[in-house]
């Protein structure tokens, strides 16, 4: 299972930035990280506990593949301005570590895009097609 062994990552990469923007005087930019690591640990125990599997409502990859793809667009944009405006060791260091969850999440984007296709190729049972389908076999048994 995918989200095993990329969520435990990125919660860690999170909580290290989260940490570092603390002890830094770029501390304005704390509060992302640490939405990113609730909403991952969230995520995480959502898909641990099978979640997904009972609310068959909620579309899981699109919600996955929405937070990757933010949380990748947000740490790139404030670790540029955390490594470029301020000069202080664990501002550089959470921008740098930024960096890397950018890279990560990217990696979890392109992944979660192929699941989200996957999931999207084999259609929900509430699609268009498949009602469509269904009632003409009901059309040509009422004949």
């Amino acid at each position: 299972m995918r989200i095993t062994r990329v969520f435990p990552s990125l919660q860690v990469l999170s909580f290290i930035i989260f940490i570092c923007y603390i002890g830094s005087l770029a501390s304005s930019f704390m509060m992302a990280p640490l939405l990113e690591f609730l909403l991952a640990l969230s995520l995480f125990f959502a898909y641990t506990l099978k979640l997904n599997e009972k609310f068959k409502g909620l579309y899981w990859p699109l919600s996955d593949f929405l937070r990757c793809v933010t949380a990748a667009i947000i740490y790139f944009a404030i670790s540029i301005a955390a490594v470029s405006r301020y000069d202080d060791g664990a501002s550089k260091a959470g921008g740098v570590f930024g960096f890397i969850a950018t890279i990560v999440y990217a990696i979890d984007f392109y992944i979660t895009f192929n699941e989200l296709v996957t999931f999207l190729k084999q259609g929900s049972p509430d699609s268009p097609e498949e009602r469509k389908s269904e009632d003409e076999d009901s059309n040509s048994e009422s004949d």
